[in-house]
């Protein structure tokens, strides 16, 4: 950030706050009247045309007080995976985006790894490769998700959803794709870096969040004010955008805790994730090269000491007697994260002059790894409604065009989160009855075409 100070004749001294950015300057637009600003503009772009270095305007305050905000199309706070891959739905647009992060820019540009990854379905690939996500990710970091198996208990019974041979009405040899979570992120803020109508906030914090029925505003922590005709929340599933445009949620904690890592392996995974629902605790392995997998861990809360207190060699030995032996000699060769697993749905996904996407709207339960997947849906979603009533004319931040999106997203959204609560609230009730029942599904997964298909559907996408 720099701080300009420029003598206006016959006006006032008057501070500009100017954030050096790549992009070409954001438009302004006016709500308090004052004439100067053309005047401002035309003397930041001249003080900068030296350099070649374009400047972004994000707020003009005079000094005795007074302040104009800064105005775009759409404001988004959340500058995660959701975020950005609405932004760039909209590259080529004209319309003028603004997302606002907390993070640091270092932290966009270079995310850290977190030990998560991401199940992606075919349609997901679709959309990022039409995005040009998918070709910034390297291909040697992109992972066949080919087969899937389910274990409950102590039982070797496994419903088994084979590698297919289609998904979309196209061949294809694979379930679907895992990549890291901080591939998807790099590659996200990567494209949506370079696009003319994009900018992103960094190192701003939202202090406040307002709607009427001609803007949206957001007060920021600085004193900044930003306005725009559709205020998007995609601020994570404990989302305080949310909370303040008074969407109430259902939150649902699990009461128990992730853990995640990579784990070397002996033997061969053949591609094929395993979910095992054995008692006490749930284990899956997600497969990544063919001796290396991401290994997930859920215990109960009041239980995590018996995952932090063992020595990697000691989770190794447990987790390769857990597999009984399926994977050879396991070896931890990553860093170990956790998280608190908590579920979460709006009871809408839009408000007045605002809306939903990602985890603000939905956080799913991490089991089916799917959950960036519904993020990105809902993106892409929106951004098609947004696109056609810019190109009619029409009021892009309409009551009848947020409450189309919120449906449209809900019928997808409302099932597959149930649904993976009450599967569950099954598999992880351990009481004879429970047991007895998780067997028996399990088997009429297996004998029931039907029911295989519709799961195996989802799987891919």
């Amino acid at each position: 950030m720099r701080l300009f100070t420029y003598p206006i004749p016959d006006l006032i001294h008057i501070k500009l706050k100017v954030k050096i950015r790549i992009h070409p300057p954001l438009h302004i637009s006016s709500t308090t009247g004052f004439d100067i600003i053309a005047y401002l503009l035309q003397i930041v772009q001249t003080a900068f045309k030296p350099l070649q270095m374009p400047s972004e305007i994000i707020g003009i305050r005079l000094c005795k007080g007074y302040f104009m905000s800064l105005h775009s199309d759409i404001l988004v706070v959340g500058a995660g995976p959701a975020g950005l891959s609405f932004a760039a739905e909209l590259a080529g647009s004209g319309l003028k985006v603004t997302l606002i992060e907390r993070s640091p820019l270092t932290v966009l540009q270079n995310p850290p790894y977190d030990g998560r990854e991401i199940a992606l379905t075919h349609f997901s690939r679709e959309i990022m490769q039409r995005l040009g996500m998918w070709d910034k990710i390297p291909e040697n970091e992109i992972y066949p998700l080919r087969d899937a198996k389910v274990l409950n208990g102590r039982s070797d019974y496994q419903l088994h959803f084979p590698q297919p041979t289609e998904a979309r009405g196209e061949p294809a040899d694979c379930l679907g794709y895992l990549i890291s979570n901080h591939n998807i992120r790099r590659a996200a803020y990567e494209i949506v870096s370079q696009l003319d109508n994009v900018s992103i906030l960094t190192d701003t914090a939202v202090k406040e969040v307002k709607t009427s029925d001609n803007e949206a505003q957001v007060f920021l922590e600085n004193g900044d004010i930003l306005t725009a005709r559709l205020l998007l929340a995609a601020d994570s599933r404990f989302s305080q955008t949310r909370r303040q445009l008074g969407i109430s949620s259902d939150m649902h904690d699990y009461s128990r805790t992730m853990f995640v890592c990579r784990m070397k392996h002996t033997l061969s995974n053949q591609h094929t994730a395993y979910e095992c629902f054995h008692y006490g605790r749930t284990i899956a392995l997600l497969p990544l090269e063919k001796h290396l997998t991401n290994t997930v861990i859920t215990v109960d809360t009041d239980k995590i000491n018996s995952v932090q207190n063992l020595s990697p060699e000691e989770l190794a030995a447990s987790v390769k007697e857990q597999l009984k032996g399926r994977l050879g000699d396991m070896e931890l060769v990553s860093s170990i994260h956790h998280y608190p697993l908590v579920g979460m749905i709006a009871k809408r996904f839009y408000g007045k002059r605002s809306a939903l996407i990602g985890d603000a709207a939905v956080g799913m339960h991490p089991v089916t790894a799917h959950g960036f997947n519904l993020g990105l849906s809902s993106a892409d979603i929106l951004a098609k409604l947004i696109l056609e009533a810019e190109q009619r004319g029409q009021d892009i931040g309409a009551a009848s065009l947020l409450e189309k999106y919120s449906s449209k997203h809900m019928l997808h959204a409302h099932p597959l989160y149930h649904g993976t609560n009450m599967m569950l609230k099954l598999f992880t009730n351990e009481t004879a009855p429970a047991k007895l029942l998780r067997g028996l599904v399990l088997r009429a997964g297996n004998n029931f075409p039907p029911l295989k298909k519709l799961i195996t559907k989802q799987l891919t996408g």
